[in-house]
C-alpha cells in the first residue's frame, strides 16, 4: 500500500465510520437495510410511471430519471461498504477509487441538475400553465435529460483524469466509506493546485448556479400562487410542487452541512458519518416522499403492486407450459 507516486500505488484504505467490532455488525444491516429500500423504492417508481398512461407527462419523466439515478448513486458506494464490512478488508484498488470517483460525481451532478430541471418544469406549469405543453415538449424534455448526462460525464470525466497525474505518499488512508475526490487530493504528495481550482470552479458552476436557478424558480412560484384569489387554488398549485421542494430541501440542506458549513469545524470521521444523510438517506426517502404526497403516484404504484401477483401466476403458468412441451419433445 506505499508508495512514492501513482504508477506504482496497489490501493487505498477506507478507514469507514467506525473500526469498533462490536459496531460492524449493526452498519451492516443498517446499511443494507438502507440500500435495499432505496432500490426497490426506486425500482417501484420507473415501472409505475411506464405502465400509467396518466402519469406519461414531464414532471414523471423526469422523475423516473431521477430514480434511475439514485439506485446508480447508491450502488456507487454502499456494495463496497457492504463487502468491506463482511470481508473485514477495507482495501479498495487503485482502478477501483478511480472508477468510484468516476461515477460517484457522474451521479450526484446528475441528481443535482435534474433537481434544477424538475424545478424548472414546475415554474412552466405554474407560471405558465397555458404554454406548458408547448414549452415542455417530449423533444425539448428528452434534450435536458441528455444535456445532463453529457454536463456529469464530461465533468467527472475531467476530474478523474486530472487524478491520474497525481503523486501519492505512504500514507493511503482515506477517512471516509468511499473514495471521495477531496479526500484523495489530500493524500497526494505532488501539486494539486490545478485540481483544486478545478474542483472548486466545478462546485460552483454545477453547484451554486442549479442552486440559484431553484430558489429563483421557486421565488416566482411563490410570487404567482400568492396571486391565486381562492385559498384551494393554492392548495391545489403548492401541491404540485411540494414533493419536489421537500426533495431539494433534503438533498441540498445535508450536502451544504456537509461541504461548505462543517469543513471548518467537523473533523473527516464526523464528515463521513453527516455524508451518509445525502448518500444514502435522501435517495432512499425520494420514492418515500413522491409516493406519499402523490396521489396519483400513490394510485400507479397500488395498480403496479395489485398487478404482481397476477404477473407471477403468468409466468408460473407460462413455466409450466414449457416444461410439458419440452418434456413432449424429449419422448418423442
Amino acid at each position: 500500500m506505499k508508495s512514492a507516486n501513482h504508477t506504482g500505488v496497489s490501493g487505498f484504505l477506507l478507514l469507514g465510520l467506525s473500526e469498533d467490532p462490536e459496531v460492524q455488525p449493526i452498519l451492516f444491516g443498517l446499511f443494507l437495510s438502507v440500500y435495499l429500500f432505496t432500490v426497490l423504492g426506486n425500482l417501484l417508481i420507473i415501472p409505475a410511471v411506464i405502465s400509467d398512461s396518466h402519469l406519461h407527462t414531464p414532471m414523471y419523466f423526469f422523475l423516473s430519471n431521477l430514480s434511475f439515478v439514485d439506485i446508480s448513486f447508491t450502488s456507487t458506494t454502499v456494495p463496497k461498504i457492504l463487502v468491506n464490512i463482511q470481508t473485514e478488508n477495507r482495501a479498495i484498488s487503485y482502478t477501483g477509487c478511480l472508477t468510484q470517483v468516476y461515477f460517484f460525481m457522474v451521479f450526484i451532478c446528475m441528481d443535482n441538475l435534474l433537481l434544477t430541471v424538475m424545478a424548472y418544469d414546475r415554474f412552466v406549469a405554474i407560471c405558465h400553465p397555458l404554454y406548458y405543453t408547448v414549452i415542455m415538449s417530449p423533444r425539448l424534455c428528452g434534450l435536458l435529460i441528455l444535456l445532463s448526462f453529457f454536463i456529469s460525464i464530461v465533468n467527472a470525466l475531467v476530474q478523474s483524469l486530472m487524478v491520474l497525474h497525481l503523486s501519492f505518499c505512504t500514507d493511503l488512508e482515506i477517512p471516509h466509506f468511499f473514495c471521495e475526490l477531496a479526500q484523495i487530493l489530500k493524500l497526494a504528495c505532488s501539486d494539486t493546485l490545478i485540481n483544486n481550482i478545478l474542483l472548486c470552479l466545478a462546485t460552483s458552476l454545477l453547484g451554486v448556479v442549479p442552486l440559484s436557478g431553484i430558489i429563483f424558480s421557486y421565488i416566482r412560484i411563490v410570487s404567482s400562487i400568492l396571486r391565486i384569489p381562492s385559498t384551494g387554488g393554492r392548495y391545489k398549485a403548492f401541491s404540485t410542487c411540494g414533493s419536489h421542494l421537500s426533495v431539494v430541501s433534503l438533498f441540498y440542506g445535508t450536502s451544504v452541512r456537509v461541504y461548505l458549513s462543517s469543513a471548518a469545524t467537523l473533523s473527516s470521521r464526523r464528515r463521513a458519518v453527516a455524508s451518509v444523510m445525502y448518500t444514502m438517506i435522501t435517495p432512499m426517502m425520494n420514492p418515500l416522499i413522491y409516493s406519499l404526497r402523490n396521489r396519483d403516484m400513490k394510485g400507479a404504484l397500488r395498480k403496479l403492486i395489485s398487478a404482481v401477483p397476477f404477473c407471477f401466476d403468468c409466468v408460473i403458468c407460462l413455466g409450466c407450459g414449457l416444461v410439458k412441451r419440452v418434456s413432449k419433445e424429449m419422448k418423442y
